[in-house]
């Protein structure tokens, strides 16, 4: 079923083994939070320099922590705050530097210094959002950004 692989070669090439990998994980089972729970996990593992990954799920109008890797965390975000919350009103992925330059920041982990949230877009509604914390500045690159919307559009395919 689930067996270690070996992330070698250019980050793209690292993602696209990742993306394969969750796919392979996740066929079959239907179950939405197990679906969450298993790739936050996988992220956990493939990811270096990270101290939270998981998801925050839409529901009655706002975020609510879903299935997650890391310490306890903020349990609702509205819509439109912090970094989560803009990048559902914005639908866009939204990769932040330094966190505390970012206006709203809401700090969940104080160690936390940079993130990347990439929204689950599904029939253009955000469901949720994949939130990725690294207590390094500038932690996250292009190639991560893009690594990770791979990752997310696996993903959506799974949890539909």
């Amino acid at each position: 079923m689930f067996s270690q692989i070996n992330y070698e070669g250019s980050v793209s090439a690292q993602y696209e083994t990742l993306a394969k990998q969750l796919d392979a994980l996740l066929t079959g089972e239907k179950n939405r939070i197990a679906n969450l729970s298993n790739a936050s996990a996988l992220l956990n593992q493939f990811l270096s320099n990270i101290n939270w990954v998981g998801f925050y799920i839409m529901h009655e109008g706002e975020l609510v922590l879903g299935p997650f890797q890391g310490l306890p965390a903020c349990v609702r975000i509205p819509v439109g705050r912090g970094v989560c919350g803009t990048a559902v009103a914005k639908k866009e992925t939204l990769m932040i530097e330094d966190v505390y330059a970012f206006p709203g920041h809401i700090a969940c982990d104080a160690a936390s210094q940079s993130e990347i949230v990439i929204p689950l877009i599904l029939n253009d509604t955000v469901i949720g959002v994949l939130d990725i914390d690294s207590p390094i500045k500038n932690r996250f690159t292009p190639e991560d950004k893009f690594g990770l919307e791979q990752f997310v559009e696996t993903l959506l395919t799974h949890i539909v």
